[in-house]
């Protein structure tokens, strides 16, 4: 592992040292301040020549400044001579506008994936995209790892008489069908209807949810609405109890509001993918850890080693 080096930004730089202790390894050294102006200064400290370095930097709020540090320090691992360049995004920002959903609008999904080739990145490591098409926009090797089988391993802990995985919507169906899949579960489905961008309304629910413990599955919370909506929907088909599993906790503007207000919901579990701010921490809010995940897949990468088995 002496050709293994892994550094972080300013972004999560906890889960870069809970992946370092479990690689073994010491985190290796790299100033990232701003000069007086506000310009993103990096200065990569250890010597990286010939290595394999991982570079650990969620795209998370805010997203533009912890965008420009991590596309700053690969341009300057890649002028440092490093024999190849991972970014390792366990949350990847801008994966919302991965499509022209209306006229006269950006893919800047497309964009970010753009510019951090340019920059210098020979390999991407991400979680639960929010669109799996947002690999193809890369000419690189992306490595999607799933955080289901952590979520599983809380849950499963709960001991639930009678589960069902409910997806809040379309686009989350795949997901569901994994944790439903993996926990021996009923499948179930929300019809929504999104009214703006931060605003969705709960029509219909696909599956029997009567009587039964419903675990909201998704890739990532932001402003709460659409989670708050799914459980008044459940409430109102009967569920016997509701819990959310959402891997991404963006938890922006009124989330924290909501789901103080959502007593329904009995629990929200989310991953430490984005750090929680101590202002946004709730009783009812469990994060569960990433670095085991991470770590062994950056092991598994540096040695050549395949990956599939941690999506058993």
């Amino acid at each position: 592992m002496d050709k293994l080096s892994v550094i972080s930004g300013n972004a999560h730089p906890k889960l870069a040292k809970e992946i370092c202790d479990y690689l073994k390894i010491e985190l290796s050294e790299a100033l990232v301040t701003r000069f007086s102006e506000g310009e993103i200064r990096v200065k990569i400290v250890d010597n990286v020549r010939g290595k394999d370095v991982f570079v650990i930097q969620p795209t998370c709020p805010p997203p533009n400044e912890n965008l420009m540090e991590l596309l700053v320090m690969l341009d300057a691992l890649r002028r440092a001579s490093a024999a190849r360049i991972t970014a390792v995004m366990p949350y990847f920002g801008y994966a919302r506008q991965d499509r022209k959903d209306q006229p006269r609008v950006p893919i800047t999904a497309k964009l970010v994936a753009n510019l951090l080739t340019v920059a210098g990145a020979n390999r991407i490591l991400t979680m639960d995209l929010h669109a799996g098409q947002i690999q193809g926009f890369f000419d690189i090797p992306v490595d999607h790892l799933f955080a289901v089988g952590v979520f599983i391993e809380f849950i499963e802990k709960l001991k639930l008489k009678n589960p069902v995985a409910v997806s809040p919507d379309v686009g989350s169906i795949k997901m569901a069908r994994a944790y439903a899949k993996r926990l021996s579960a009923g499948l179930a489905i929300i019809d929504k209807r999104r009214i703006s961008p931060d605003k969705a309304e709960a029509m219909h629910i696909l599956g029997e949810v009567k009587d039964k413990d419903a675990i909201i599955v998704d890739d990532l919370i932001a402003t709460g609405s659409s989670l708050v909506e799914a459980v008044e929907a459940l409430k109102r088909a009967g569920a016997r109890s509701i819990r959310a599993a959402i891997t991404h906790g963006v938890l922006s503007g009124p989330a924290i509001e909501r789901i103080e207000q959502c007593k329904e919901l009995q629990a929200l579990l989310i991953s430490d993918s984005i750090p929680l701010e101590d202002h946004k921490k709730h009783p009812r809010i469990e994060v569960l850890p990433l670095a085991g995940l991470f770590g062994e897949a950056i092991k598994r990468i540096h040695n050549e080693e395949s990956i599939s088995c941690l999506f058993d």
